[in-house]
């Protein structure tokens, strides 16, 4: 078997048995690029199956000295030791060598997230009585009351709506579902949008699908079609962060623990497998708390 055909294997188990999105998968095969590259230019790469623990060494010297940062290279040895995992699962090799790597840290990066009032004047920005800003302004307001990630957004269906009782069942990392609750603004603006701008979107470029967002001619928007909306966005406030969707959900999870959510509520709402993943909010509000503390304590 050629080395491609190896990592043609993987590619297909994460998106038919893993259900992984595109974006996902190309990050996956851009990770085990970088890997051959690397030891290609460390004196040739032989082989996926003839890899040990030298060649790992090497790898991690070599990002070490290109300066990549604690979230690249922890991103990059999951990626390499799930793609041994599998290798090691179907028999095409007998030993995982990134099993045993432990990575120092250097300390984790607190998420970005706005206040209140910064979402208040991201709202204000996507006002509007054209077609798009119907679309933009019911995207910003689901993406904010549920904290979905942005590929779930992507990928959402009408049937996934429940207007009934403001829930939608989201299809998250991993073939794992949960019901997320929404609320009014949402509800409006969705209802608006669906039956407004979508419907007349659609019909006008000859469009059927039961994807919820839209690009502008009526086809399902992408991942960094939504990122480029929330860009565009941004540039009209006056706002100085340069914007993420993952920021809107970080701003979710914060603003649900600073109004006093339980901690597995959150975890449950964000879809994390590990309570330690969600407690890094906890960091983020305990931040909060300090400086307003310094800020207003008059000792």
């Amino acid at each position: 078997m050629i080395e491609q055909d190896f990592v043609d294997k993987f590619v297909e188990y994460l998106v038919i048995n893993r259900h992984y999105s595109d974006d996902t998968k190309k990050s996956y095969l851009e990770d085990i690029h970088n890997f051959v590259e690397a030891l290609d230019n460390s004196g040739g790469f032989k082989g996926f199956t003839v890899v040990n623990q030298i060649d790992v060494e090497t790898y991690l010297t070599f990002m070490d000295e290109k300066n990549y940062s604690d979230g690249t290279i922890s991103r990059r040895i999951s990626t390499l030791r799930s793609f041994y995992n599998f290798l090691v699962r179907n028999g095409f090799v007998t030993k995982n060598p990134f099993e045993l790597v432990q990575l120092r840290r250097k300390g984790r990066r607190l998420p970005r997230f706005f206040y209140e009032k910064e979402m208040e004047t991201l709202f204000e920005a996507v006002k509007g009585d054209d077609l798009l800003s119907e679309r933009n302004s019911a995207l910003l307001e689901l993406l904010y009351a549920t904290g979905m990630r942005v590929s779930e957004c992507a990928n959402l269906t009408l049937e996934q709506l429940d207007f009934t009782n403001g829930i939608v069942l989201i299809h998250g990392k991993g073939d794992k579902d949960r019901y997320v609750p929404f609320g009014e603004y949402a509800q409006e603006a969705l209802n608006k949008y669906i039956s407004g701008a979508r419907t007349k979107i659609m019909r006008k470029y000859g469009q059927e699908h039961d994807f919820v967002f839209i690009n502008n001619r009526g086809k399902q928007i992408t991942s960094r079609g939504i990122e480029y909306i929330l860009d565009q966005v941004i540039k009209k406030t006056s706002l100085t962060a340069d914007i993420h969707p993952h920021m809107i959900r970080h701003t979710f999870a914060t603003h649900m623990l600073d109004n006093g959510a339980d901690l597995r509520t959150v975890q449950e709402m964000l879809g994390h497998s590990s309570l330690s993943t969600t407690q890094i909010y906890t960091h983020v509000t305990m931040e909060h708390l300090q400086k307003d503390y310094k800020k207003y304590f008059p000792r």
